[in-house]
């Protein structure tokens, strides 16, 4: 995902070619599990007590998120500077000027 962003951006931005560089993430999702209920019917016949127990689990809590950040450099196609860095129309493939126009990517449906 970051290298198609950064690649919609650079052409947004008005260049042809990129370089990814002090890139991070960071995944601070935790699930817990909170405690569930128990619940115990019987009868009593004869003197004998017949129960049977049953367990509810408490509903699971997700909190946190993923995040990235990172930084680019962004170079124009006749640049030496930039003899090296990625085209950012070649990563985005043919279908490149339809994802300029839809903008910024999701990762969600």
């Amino acid at each position: 995902m970051a290298v198609r962003e950064a690649a919609i951006e650079t052409i947004k931005a008005g260049f042809d070619k990129y370089v990814i560089y002090d890139a991070a993430a960071q995944n601070t999702v935790t699930a817990r599990q909170m405690p569930g209920t128990y619940t115990t019917m019987g009868t009593v016949n004869g003197g004998m007590l017949n129960a049977t127990t049953t367990y509810q689990p408490g509903p699971t809590i997700y909190s946190g998120h993923h995040s990235q950040a990172f930084a680019i450099k962004m170079f124009k196609a006749n640049d030496p500077a930039g003899a090296n860095a990625v085209d950012a129309r070649t990563t985005l493939g043919p279908e490149w000027p339809k994802l300029i126009k839809q903008g910024s990517l999701t990762t969600c449906t």
